[in-house]
């Protein structure tokens, strides 16, 4: 890394409808440097890339690229001069190919005939992917096929297929398995090398304080200051983040859980599992570990409906159900926080209203007619009590930041008052002041006696949080470990096959 400035921001501010969302904002990114970029959901990170890359136009400020005064029209127009964009959100098409995505704008022809030049597509794609380390994915698969891991991998090979000088990097492993993100870490430091510059978005303490250089703090719009990775620590950024000290990271697990109240007998659905067998007791947190492609998310999806089960059968209370349906589980008392929000957690273009009132219905309504004030007062409630910043509860959810759209999918569920909630991925893209509100929320459920199910790729997460680890590998079950005795290692023995 030099100190040779490849991009400047200088007091960059920002209004949408009359709210501040930047005010006079600094960032300095030094050519083949990592620096992350960190703050709370909301702190206004997103809206600085954008307004870098072109998407936003700012209201006051100036942008130096190479020294050089830079107002960009567009991101097609940033990537000309060296900046590219790995989006939080992923932008594959499913229907399309590996390769077809990896070249989708930037086809490649031969000569000016128009015709594309699928070879050659198809070996550059091999050739990117294979710089990943990755050789599990086919340029001609669907990418629709893929996991979401592995549709990651493709987003980040595609950025560095344009020769960026500079590419910014939004909660880049949020779906990665740990050998992936070993993998990924390796290319950082071979870009690095090379004078590539990162810009590093995560919530992920452990990766920031391994991978990054410096770090720069916003917090409600404003900067906050920045430091050099080895001068500072995991408590000073946290308090910059948050304005607080934060105290401990997960709460103390210090109740009795009850008895067995869910229970799955030898499920099996062709290849993805089987022979599934385990129980959650009453109060229990048990947290579900294993590598990308173990089959944990598979199971909790066949589980509440989303699948059909080959065999096997579900117990609650002693007593079977039957669930060939989502609606079956809510009617049951089972909630479900799927990992992939966007597509099957969320109605993304609806209200924070209407998706949190949708699976209540029921309870909401009278002769098919909608109490409107026992409503509101629920959505008011729940938004209160999760922290959910927004304008208000008719706001579409689509505009709200990762975090609060976590917690939108959180409050659905909080409000069936479920028996059993199964939580997957729960804290995915979600800033470290509200990974904790979640933590707490788990914890107070479980109190109630609410037996809770979390997968979590987060090794330090499962050991916080957990009661029990429940580990899987390749579609079976391989450890159970009690909270005592669990660790990283332990885990990770049991999500790779080993004893």
């Amino acid at each position: 890394m030099t100190s040779d400035p490849f991009v400047q921001m200088n007091n960059i501010s920002k209004a949408f409808s009359g709210n501040k969302v930047l005010q006079q904002v600094d960032f300095t990114v030094n050519r083949g440097e990592i620096h992350a970029l960190m703050g709370e959901n909301g702190a206004g990170k997103s809206t600085l890339v954008k307004i870098l890359t072109g998407i936003y136009t700012k209201d006051q400020g100036n942008i130096y690229v190479q020294g050089k005064q830079m107002t960009f029209s567009g991101p097609k127009h940033a990537e000309a001069y060296g900046i590219s964009v790995i989006h939080q959100e992923l932008n594959i098409i499913p229907h399309l190919t590996v390769a077809e995505n990896m070249f989708l704008g930037k086809e490649l022809t031969y000569g000016k005939t128009g015709i594309l030049n699928r070879r050659e597509i198809r070996r550059r794609t091999a050739e990117a992917l294979t710089n990943l380390g990755v050789h599990d994915i086919k340029s001609e698969q669907l990418a629709g096929e893929l996991s979401i891991g592995k549709q990651q991998m493709v987003e980040i090979a595609k950025a560095l297929t344009t020769n960026a000088e500079l590419i910014i990097m939004d909660e880049p492993t949020a779906a990665l398995t740990e050998h992936e993100i070993e993998n990924f870490f390796h290319v950082i430091k071979k870009l690095q090398a090379d004078g590539v510059s990162i810009v590093y978005i995560s919530h992920r303490m452990e990766e920031i304080f391994e991978i990054c250089d410096r770090i720069t703090v916003l917090r409600d719009g404003q900067y906050i200051g920045t430091k050099a990775t080895p001068h500072t620590s995991f408590e000073e950024i946290v308090k910059m983040m948050v304005g607080r000290e934060l105290g401990e990271r997960y709460p103390a697990r210090n109740h009795d859980v009850g008895e067995v109240v869910f229970q799955v007998k030898n499920l099996q659905l062709a290849n993805y599992f089987r022979n599934i067998s385990f129980s959650v007791r009453e109060g229990e947190i048990l947290g579900v570990a294993g590598l990308m492609g173990a089959g944990r998310s598979e199971v909790m999806e066949a589980i509440f409906g989303y699948r059909k089960l080959d065999r096997g059968t579900i117990e609650l209370n002693g007593r079977q159900v039957v669930i060939k349906h989502p609606r079956d589980a809510v009617n049951a008392g089972i909630g479900f926080i799927t990992e992939d929000r966007k597509s099957k957690g969320l109605i993304i273009h609806a209200s924070i209203k209407e998706n949190i009132a949708l699976p209540n219905l029921r309870a909401l309504s009278r002769y098919g007619i909608i109490h409107k004030r026992k409503e509101s007062q629920l959505i008011s409630e729940l938004m209160q009590k999760l922290q959910v910043r927004a304008t208000n509860e008719m706001q579409e959810v689509k505009s709200l930041s990762g975090g609060n759209q976590q917690k939108v999918v959180i409050a659905k569920w909080l409000a069936i008052q479920p028996q059993v909630l199964i939580l997957d991925e729960p804290t995915r893209g979600v800033d470290i002041g509200a990974k904790k509100e979640i933590y707490t929320i788990m914890n107070e459920l479980s109190k109630k006696g609410v037996a809770i199910i979390m997968i979590s790729s987060e090794l330090p997460e499962v050991l916080g949080i957990s009661d029990r680890v429940m580990v899987m590998h390749e579609g079976k079950i391989t450890a159970f470990i009690d909270r005592e005795e669990a660790d990283q290692e332990s885990i990770m023995t049991a999500a790779t096959g080993g004893a």
